[in-house]
């Protein structure tokens, strides 16, 4: 296709970035913090932390990781919503070199036992809502290490000022646990204080992430990223936007840091720009995000579709500032054309669509920041390509649909430990498969015509209908399952099980109270349909097909 689109690049935009020029993203924090020492660096529930205590405060936990025995390359989970100890914990394991396997916060005990053992962690830093957890998972995996921290800590104000937050929406939350061996991370992190930090050589090849998606098959990999992909993922991202955003700004970060959007969007890009983070913990407490969005206007705002939705219908929405907002910027799932029409009427400012996935760390495309809503997925970012192919591998000419495959530096170096799964992906030629199916106009601007079939996408999270289907299988009462996505106006796809009972007496309470036991909730089925039987295939595989098309009809 010839780079076709490098046509429709904004005119500051390079075709190629220069990966010298950021080779590790501990480089990339030690810079920052000395460029911006005295900037703040993340608000959270109105408390700060500058980019000076954010340098000592991950400095001192990298080196109580390494008075405590870790090494470079181990694997520390950090299983955390959006506080501060996420990126103090991030930015201390990675100036440590420990490799980070990020943990979402609602996994259940065979979620996370299967993640501990698949990564090897040995170390993990977790909110005390979610420590009975880990407490559940702990005999059967390697972990030396269990560090527990509470929402209020690192709050510089009176804790008086957050209780009501607190009792609203975290002490009625947590559990009673009892790791005998668990330490407090603030006392670990004051304990480092007093340590120094052995330098580490890290370079670009080096791995920086264990980032875990879902397979086609279900099975949950980790996809490994080195400190090289999200490095010049960075730099792709920041010559793609920086022209167009002040020196000093804020960014509104209300989707889950552990995410590979925000992990490498919120986190990465802006902290290396020296801008100031607003971490939204509960971005389902419309009525608090508002609320920070009004105290704090922000230059940048990053979201799935459901979240833009949500702000849009808002109570206090149309008292937000948003004179200072230069771009909306759309990812994880599909922004809808409604929804984006609705935010550019509100907020005078374009919704724009970007995309990528976990293997490509993430950004591989991205509208440009001029462009009006135009449904695509944007084109090209520097020192990538994307080719659209047919099942062969052969590509595939302008307007024909295909498999959107990419290549670039930050492609990831594969699945950890799974050389079959990555040689399903990766193309003899460098390109990665990514399952989406799209195609390519004339501009070099590339449109998602469908995807995967079968994965279906709750609120911009992966759920594969093996898991789910797996799950309804060892229910004593179910014969046959099949899971589909359903369309649903708040989180885009929810998931829709179609059964064949084996006890007549299972209902589709029943059915859900035990599948909450073994999946997280965003995985648990919001429909259950009983049928006499499931559709199948003349080799007798259930067609799932049909059922999509079903729940459609409903």
């Amino acid at each position: 296709m010839d780079k076709i689109w490098l046509k429709s690049y904004p005119p500051y935009v390079p075709a190629e970035i220069d990966p010298a020029k950021l080779r590790s993203l501990k480089q990339l924090l030690e810079e920052t913090c000395a460029k911006h020492a005295d900037r703040v660096a993340y608000v959270y529930m109105g408390a700060t932390i500058t980019y000076r205590e954010l340098d000592s405060l991950s400095r001192a936990f990298g080196a109580w990781l390494q008075q405590q025995g870790f090494r470079k390359s181990d694997r520390i989970a950090i299983m955390l919503p959006n506080t501060p100890q996420y990126p103090i914990a991030l930015f201390g394991a990675l100036r440590a070199g420990l490799i980070v396997v990020n943990t979402n916060p609602l996994y259940t005990a065979p979620e996370l036992e299967h993640q501990l053992t698949d990564a090897g962690v040995t170390a993990i830093v977790v909110l005390e809502n979610f420590a009975h957890v880990v407490e559940k998972v702990l005999p059967h995996t390697k972990l030396k290490s269990v560090l527990v921290t509470a929402v209020g800590d690192y709050l510089s104000f009176p804790k008086s000022a957050i209780v009501n937050f607190v009792v609203r929406h975290v002490k009625k939350q947590v559990q009673p646990w009892h790791i005998a061996s668990a330490t407090s991370f603030k006392t670990a992190v004051q304990a480092g204080m007093k340590l120094p930090l052995a330098p580490v050589d890290l370079g670009p090849d080096d791995l920086a992430f264990l980032q875990y998606t879902g397979g086609t098959t279900g099975v949950s990999k980790g996809a490994m990223l080195s400190h090289g992909n999200v490095s010049t993922n960075v730099l792709q991202a920041e010559a793609w936007i920086g022209e167009s955003l002040p020196d000093h700004g804020t960014i509104l970060t209300a989707i889950p840091l552990y995410h590979i959007f925000a992990l490498s969007c919120n986190c990465m890009v802006f902290a290396r720009m020296g801008w100031q983070n607003l971490l939204i913990i509960n971005p389902r407490d419309l009525r608090s995000l508002i609320a920070d969005m009004q105290r704090y206007p922000c230059n940048f705002i990053s979201g799935v579709n459901t979240l833009f939705n949500a702000m849009l219908h808002a109570p206090g929405f149309d008292k937000i500032d948003f004179s200072g907002l230069k771009i909306s910027l759309g990812g994880g799932m599909a922004v809808q054309a409604a929804v984006a029409a609705k935010w550019k009427d509100a907020t005078g400012n374009v919704l724009s669509q970007a995309w990528g996935l976990t293997e490509t760390s993430p950004a591989a495309c991205i509208n440009p920041p001029s462009e009006e809503f135009n449904g695509s997925i944007g084109v090209p970012i520097p020192s990538t390509e994307i080719a659209i192919k047919d099942d062969a591998g052969n590509d595939l000419p302008f307007g024909k649909v295909g498999e959107i495959c990419v290549r670039g530096p930050q492609v990831m170096k594969g699945y950890w430990n799974r050389p079959d799964e990555t040689a399903k992906v990766m193309l003899p030629d460098g390109y990665l498969r990514t399952g989406d199916v799209g195609y390519m106009d004339e501009r070099g601007f590339v449109y998602i015509e469908d995807r995967k079939k079968d994965m279906i996408l709750v609120s911009g999270f992966n759920v594969y209908p093996n898991e789910v289907e797996a799950v309804a299988a060892a229910h004593p009462g179910i014969l046959e399952a099949a899971a589909v996505a359903q369309p649903d106006e708040r989180s885009g796809e929810v998931v829709a099980l179609f059964l064949v009972r084996k006890d007549p007496a299972v209902t589709e309470k029943d059915v859900i109270e035990y599948m909450r036991q073994s999946l997280a909730g965003y995985k648990v089925p919001k429909h259950v349909y009983f049928k006499q039987e499931l559709p199948k295939s003349n080799v007798g595989k259930i067609l799932r097909k049909t059922l999509r098309e079903e729940v459609a009809r409903t």
